[in-house]
């Protein structure tokens, strides 16, 4: 599923606009004219002048829009792909995502692909043996459909509009713009996310007994809060004895005291210290299996991409570092242990305060 962006190919400065350099980009090729769907192929976060030059190998390219993650299969191609990674699926050790090691392959030319694969730190005679691979699966699964009334293609996209509502949250400031948007009474698409989320009522002005808390425009979802002062913020999750936020967004934290300035996201830190988050600071505990936390923080106007290698912000290691270490993690584990700590740090600073 994806968003088409008008009739014809954006130019370059429509692509920089949409900022389609950001997203996995599904581009739709010119139809052939036999009756069938117009192909499609799929890129992944590069330029105009890159998409260009990869997907111009392919046909001329008609519409292109961002790729919504979303995608549904045929019960062919579903069988076929389970036939072809029949011995993966048995020894259940290998792992694969979708866009890299399917829809890229199957729709991009070599050269393009082993380019891009190359960008995750792939090595080319790994990528060149996979596409090769799929290049050999698709010939035959294509031959073997090759006599059916199926108008379908080999990949093709499906057009939800460019005015359907989407909520991103994959990057830093979307996910504070659409978790903020809650909050916005003017946008009608803050009406239709608080649907879409349950939320049944607006952001909430007042105190409310037992607790002693103001606020002022704000959401708290499942939080438990004794004192403090709320303004254009949305909680979740959160336990804290005294809580002063303005225009933050904190999610599953518990401390005896929180501050956080305009702007500040504070994400699973869960602890007994108190907790302060600058305006713009970003403050993430990214835990293990046993429990254990690192602290990882960042600014909302540092663009993480750009600084995925460095070590910025006093962090202990990149965000790049950060990801691998945890690639494998049990994220089950992880959650169980971080629901124990939560309640056990909830009990703790509690009795403190007696």
């Amino acid at each position: 599923m994806c968003t088409l962006l008008g009739d014809t190919a954006p130019t370059a400065q429509e692509w920089a606009d949409q900022g389609l350099d950001k997203y996995g980009v599904i581009a739709v090729l010119k139809e052939s004219g036999n009756g069938k769907v117009a192909e499609a192929a799929q890129v992944e976060k590069v330029s105009h002048e890159t998409a260009t030059k990869m997907l111009g190998e392919l046909g001329t390219i008609a519409q292109v829009g961002p790729s919504l993650g979303s995608f549904s299969v045929s019960a062919a191609i579903l069988e076929g792909l389970c036939d072809e990674y029949s011995v993966e699926l048995n020894q259940k050790e290998a792992k694969m995502d979708t866009d890299p090691h399917f829809w890229m392959p199957l729709t991009l030319p070599e050269d393009s692909y082993i380019q891009l694969m190359a960008q995750k730190n792939v090595e080319a005679s790994v990528s060149k043996e996979h596409y090769r691979r799929m290049k050999v699966f698709s010939e035959r699964f294509q031959e073997s459909n090759a006599n059916s009334t199926s108008k379908l293609g080999l990949f093709g996209a499906v057009d939800v509009g460019k005015d359907a509502c989407w909520w991103d949250y994959g990057l830093l400031k979307l996910y504070s713009k659409n978790s903020l948007l809650l909050l916005d009474n003017e946008n009608p698409e803050s009406k239709l996310l608080r649907k879409f989320l349950g939320i049944t009522e607006g952001p909430q002005s007042g105190t409310f007994a037992p607790s002693d808390v103001m606020y002022q425009h704000s959401y708290a979802f499942d939080c438990n809060i004794a004192n403090g002062s709320l303004k254009d913020s949305v909680l979740s999750h959160v336990t804290a004895c005294e809580i002063n936020a303005e225009g933050a967004i904190i999610v599953n934290c518990v401390a005896p005291k929180i501050t956080a300035g305009k702007g500040a996201i504070v994400y699973n830190i869960i602890g007994d210290k108190e907790i302060i988050a600058e305006a713009g600071q970003v403050m993430v505990a990214v835990s293990n299996e046993d429990g254990a936390a690192t602290e990882i923080r960042s600014r909302m106007d540092l663009d993480g991409g750009k600084v995925w290698k460095d070590v910025v912000e006093g962090n202990p290691c990149s965000f790049e570092e950060v990801r691998n270490n945890n690639m494998n993690a049990n994220i089950s584990k992880v959650d169980l242990k971080r629901r124990e700590l939560y309640t056990i740090l909830t009990e703790k600073i509690f009795q403190t305060t007696k």
